[in-house]
This record gives C-alpha cells, sequence and structure tokens, in this order.
C-alpha cells in the first residue's frame, strides 16, 4: 500500500522561507515521478513543482521559478520543497503527488496523493 505524508506547512511572513516533506511508502521512489501541487479553496488545483527520480528531470511553474527547489532522497524516499521568498498568493493547502508516470503528474491525474498540508503566508 503506497502512503505519502506530507509536513512542515505552516504560518510564514511574506518574504520568509519554508521547507516541505513528502515520506512516501510502499514504493521504490527511484522510478516514479513526485512533487507537489496546490490549491486554493474554491480553484483549481495547480502544479508546482516535480522531479523524475529515474532522469533527475524537473519541473516549476513559472510562479515559482527561482523561489522554489524540488529535491529527493532515493535511499529514504523523501521529496523536499524548499520554499524561499514566499508570497501572500503562495498560501494554499499543498498535495504530494506521485505516479510511474511524468505525464500523468503533469496532468494532476497521478496515482497516489498525499492528505495535504497547509501553507498560510501572511503578516
Amino acid at each position: 500500500q503506497v502512503q505519502l505524508v506530507e509536513s512542515g506547512g505552516g504560518l510564514v511572513q511574506p518574504g520568509g522561507s519554508l521547507r516541505l516533506s513528502c515520506a512516501a511508502s510502499g514504493l521504490a521512489m527511484d522510478t516514479y515521478t513526485i512533487g507537489w501541487f496546490r490549491q486554493v479553496a474554491g480553484k483549481e488545483r495547480e502544479a508546482v513543482s516535480y522531479i523524475s527520480t529515474v532522469t533527475g528531470s524537473k519541473y516549476y511553474a513559472d510562479s515559482v521559478k527561482g523561489r522554489f527547489t524540488i529535491s529527493r532522497d532515493n535511499a529514504n524516499n523523501t521529496v523536499y520543497l524548499q520554499m524561499n521568498s514566499l508570497k501572500p498568493e503562495d498560501t494554499a493547502v499543498y498535495y504530494c503527488v506521485t505516479d510511474y508516470s511524468w505525464y500523468k503528474v503533469k496532468a494532476g491525474t497521478g496515482e497516489y496523493w498525499g492528505q495535504g498540508t497547509q501553507v498560510t503566508v501572511s503578516s
């Protein structure tokens, strides 16, 4: 059984930083694409960043390029999202997602999702 458990969310002031973690169990993470989507209530879920643990290829949404960094620790089956220079518009529930297919993750139809962690950027 695959499980994704996110942590690291919270309240931070604009300009601050947070690091999200997603611990995966029940799969060999070195064969998956894994990453992060976010959702604001009443809006569609959007891709933030994801990484292929096979090729190392990474995707970043234009809105987070230069501020967010995705990394993975295959040995510990964990993926991280370092978020710097946070803005109020980054406020959302952040979800970890994984699938064998890069394209399914890209489309938001990845097979496995975490429960989400709230990130709030506010003064």
